[in-house]
Formats: C-alpha cells, sequence, structure tokens
C-alpha cells in the first residue's frame, strides 16, 4: 500500500490483533511500510497469514499468529513466538473486537405494546441475552486489556513503547439497537486514559482511534444493500455524516502513524481520536 506520510519505524516490532480484518489489515500493511516488523494476530490463522502474505510480498517483514485475546495463555505464546521472530514488542495495536446479534434489539425506539406480547422475531431490551452482551463486552474490552497486560510488559522493561486503541464512534454516541456494543467501546475509550496514566511513568504512551462509520465484512449488510444501496440505517448515518460518505481504511492510517511516532506524537496520551468525517461534531440540525 502507500500512506500518505511515512514516520521511521525501521527496527520497531508491531503487534497488531484482530489483523485479519480489514481496518486492521490496512494498519499492519502502513506500519510494514515504514519499517516495522509486524505480527498479525488474529482468532482466524488464514487471515492473518494473508495480511502477512501480502505484507511479505511487498518487502516488509510479518508473520501471522493464530490467537485468542480473550485467552491470557494464548496471547503469552503468541508474545514468545514474536519476541523470538522479532524481538519485544514496541508497538501495540488493539484492534480486536465485534457485536453479536445476542447484544443487538430489532427495534431503534421500545414498543409499548411489545411488553405485553411478544412479536415472533423482534427481539427488545427486555429480551437481551446476558451471555450474549457479555460476550460483546468481553472481547472488546477485555480484548483489549489482556493484550495489554502480556504485550506491554517488555515496554515497561526498557521504559519505552505505544499502545494504539480501537474504540468507536459509539463511545462518544451511544448507536440505537446496539448497547452492548457501544457500552463496549465506551469502556475501552476510558481504559485508554486509565492507561495512559499508569504506564506514564514507565515511558508507555497510550491513546485511541475512534472510527466513524467504515465499511467492513462486519455491517456491510447492515448499511447497503446487495445492489449496493443504502439501507435506512447506511441513508441515517450519511444524512450525519458532514462529509457525506463512509470511511475507508486507508483514512485511518494518518492518525495512525502520527500516534505511533514518537517524534511526531512523543507528548500525546491519553487522548481519542475520532476519525469519523465529522459524525461526533454534528448535533443533526
Amino acid at each position: 500500500m502507500t500512506v500518505p506520510f511515512k514516520v521511521n519505524l525501521q527496527g520497531k516490532t508491531a503487534v497488531v490483533t484482530g489483523g485479519g480484518g480489514i481496518l486492521c489489515g490496512c494498519m499492519a500493511k502502513a506500519l510494514a511500510e515504514c519499517g516495522a516488523s509486524v505480527a498479525i494476530t488474529d482468532l482466524r490463522l488464514e487471515a492473518a497469514e494473508a495480511v502477512a502474505k501480502e505484507i511479505i510480498k511487498a518487502g516488509g517483514k510479518a508473520i501471522g499468529i493464530a490467537c485468542n485475546v480473550l485467552e491470557k495463555k494464548s496471547l503469552e505464546e503468541a508474545n514468545q513466538k514474536i519476541e523470538k521472530e522479532f524481538g519485544a514488542v514496541d508497538i501495540l495495536i488493539n484492534g480486536a473486537g465485534g457485536n453479536h446479534p445476542k447484544g443487538t434489539t430489532s427495534m431503534e425506539y421500545m414498543d409499548p405494546s411489545s411488553v405485553e406480547k411478544a412479536v415472533e422475531g423482534v427481539k427488545t431490551f427486555y429480551d437481551l441475552d446476558p451471555e450474549g452482551v457479555s460476550f460483546v463486552f468481553n472481547l472488546n474490552f477485555l480484548g483489549t486489556l489482556l493484550p495489554s497486560q502480556v504485550f506491554t510488559k517488555g515496554m515497561a522493561a526498557k521504559r519505552s513503547g505505544v499502545v494504539i486503541n480501537v474504540s468507536s464512534m459509539n463511545a462518544f454516541k451511544p448507536l440505537t439497537k446496539i448497547p452492548a456494543y457501544s457500552a463496549a467501546k465506551a469502556a475501552v475509550s476510558n481504559f485508554t486514559q486509565w492507561l495512559a496514566v499508569h504506564m506514564s511513568k514507565a515511558g508507555i504512551r497510550v491513546n485511541a482511534i475512534a472510527p466513524g462509520f467504515f465499511l467492513t465484512d462486519q455491517n456491510r449488510a447492515l448499511l447497503t444493500e446487495k445492489d449496493g444501496s443504502l439501507t435506512a440505517r447506511g441513508k441515517t448515518i450519511i444524512t450525519h455524516t458532514p462529509l457525506g460518505k463512509f470511511g475507508g481504511p486507508e483514512h485511518l492510517v494518518g492518525a495512525l502513524l502520527w500516534l505511533v511516532s514518537d517524534d511526531a506524537a512523543g507528548f500525546v496520551t491519553g487522548t481519542v481520536i475520532p476519525v469519523d468525517g465529522g459524525f461526533s461534531a454534528f448535533s443533526g440540525v
């Protein structure tokens, strides 16, 4: 890929969790383009290896590793492989996350009549599955906390490192229908600030990027029809995005490279940067 500008990451080792996905895969490629040796971790080994192969084909250094961000042992085993291949981790991108239908309501607004009479196929607030909500929260919050525990140990030992969490526009303004995901991403933003303070004396900077609305494999069917036109929800989002479009993976790269660079952002920690086409700035009026 072609990055908008380059920062010097030569000699750095970067880990990208959830790196087999569209957005985090793009981040991994950008880091490699700037000279970092990149470990792409994902629950799906084939997805992680596919991104790694693209990087290697382009002349970069990368490995793909199967890893579960909810299992500390899996993370520790991944860290051992990374240190053996590339050395201690310098940059951690906590990109693993996602939503689940069991933590999602069918309706944007509560219909009082549905309380008295259940409607087949309609999931109300009262029908939310505690296990589904817990899964979404754990995937996004614990899936950020646990990798931070494992991959920042080496950073703390050498008094230098960078952590970039992936929050969401949902952390600024919770969207209808997805309470579990919105709450989990709000927790990620709060944790970013907490960890930035906690790690400040160890020389580790911690920030987050909060993407607005990007078309990915997870949300494409929700936002677009099969013919490429917008769904009702997609239209609402575009209407409330001043730039009038969805973001592309490449739109995250500038913020990412700025934040990982000690030269460019050496005095920046504890921030959550929206990359959202103006969505968080618009009141809707």
